[in-house]
């Protein structure tokens, strides 16, 4: 990421996803906040809690209470990258007297995405995201899905239109699809180019920039 942000100048940066309950909460912040600082500002954090317990144990992680150890790196991420002197206590991290640098260039901090399809991912996002991410989605699902989304947010007393949708179709898009996803409530139509090098990767984006906005 921090070599495409030295050779772009306009592009977002998101992670889709990292999986919060395998990584360091400390070492995560201070390699986001370097990508958001070297990219200008263009980073998207991008989260997921994870449901393979083979990578946990390839990693010696504990696979137990993985939402709730996500959820408090969260809290210890967000202290990391605000306070000037971060503090966070709970029940799994705890951090205190931490020289944290650099910040994000983005305030408070980068967007926070949350993957999943469960409504605990649903109710993960209305309290603590600014945005959610359903991967290779039809309309049938991306619609329940917001669905859900709408619905934990009514729980939890905020705004549907704060929470910035974002889907990867499972069919190959067109401006129509595109309209009927928007037609949903999707704001970001994220395309998924199958390559095998990068040529391959840059003829896929411009074949997908002049299908969906007419220009390459």
């Amino acid at each position: 990421m921090a070599f495409v942000a030295a050779h772009t100048r306009t592009l977002r940066l998101a992670t889709g996803i990292i999986i919060l309950p395998l990584r360091n909460p400390v070492v995560l912040a201070k390699q986001l906040a370097s990508v958001d600082v070297v990219s200008g500002g263009r980073l998207i954090f991008g989260v997921g809690i994870g449901n393979l317990r083979f990578e946990f144990d390839a990693v010696g992680m504990p696979f137990d209470h993985k939402g709730l150890r996500a959820e408090e790196a969260l809290g210890a991420i967000k202290a990391l990258w605000t306070m000037e002197r971060p503090r966070f206590a709970g029940r799994f991290f705890r951090l205190d007297g931490v020289r944290a640098e650099p910040r994000p260039v983005q305030r408070p901090h980068p967007p926070i995405v949350f993957g999943g399809k469960t409504p605990h991912a649903f109710s993960r996002t209305a309290r603590l995201g600014d945005g959610w991410f359903g991967y290779g989605l039809t309309l049938e699902t991306a619609a329940q899905c917001i669905e859900g989304l709408r619905r934990a947010s009514a729980e939890y007393g905020r705004p549907f239109g704060q929470i910035e949708v974002s889907v990867t179709p499972k069919d190959k898009p067109d401006r129509d699809l595109a309209r009927r996803y928007a037609d949903l409530g999707v704001h970001r139509m994220v395309v998924a180019p199958r390559a095998r090098d990068a040529d391959e990767l840059v003829s896929e984006v411009e074949a997908a920039a002049h299908e969906l906005i007419g220009r390459v």
